[in-house]
């Protein structure tokens, strides 16, 4: 294994991420409270696994991953890139928020910053897989490894 696999690797971390907050969100509508517990923890464990990649890839590696598409398909990617940019950044203080609400047993508080972080969590974990196929199956570049 190599600093060129980390994309991949981040992808799918962002894919077992995405699971494991359905089956998380699954869990709780099914009142299910311990085992909506233990998953919401692990997608927050496969979170941080992804984000310490991220950072090792992106302070080891010198390839620059241009978006070669054109056209509409052009607008669409950087759309979703820059919305998945500006989310992505708030992620972590809202899963640090709602964990240690739970944590602490303040339910009603966990609740309501939960269905903020939620949708934004999922969101984030999507898209980070829609723009590793995009940018290393659709369009890759000759700096794609």
């Amino acid at each position: 294994m190599s600093v060129s696999d980390l994309p991949a690797i981040n992808a799918s971390l962002n894919g077992l991420a995405t699971v494991l907050l359905l089956v998380g969100y699954g869990l709780i509508r099914r009142r299910h409270r311990s085992a909506h517990k233990w998953i919401m923890i692990s997608a927050f464990g496969v979170s941080v696994v992804f984000l310490t990649c991220y950072v090792v890839y992106h302070l080891n590696t010198q390839v620059i991953t241009a978006f070669t598409g054109v056209g509409i398909v052009r607008i669409i990617y950087f759309t979703m890139l820059v919305s998945h940019i500006a989310l992505a950044a708030t992620v972590p203080p809202l899963c640090l928020v709602t964990l240690y609400r739970a944590w602490r047993g303040q339910f009603d508080k966990h609740r309501r910053i939960a269905r903020i972080t939620f949708p934004i969590w999922l969101y984030v974990s999507v898209t980070g897989v829609l723009i590793y196929v995009v940018l290393y199956h659709l369009y890759p570049t000759s700096g794609n490894d």
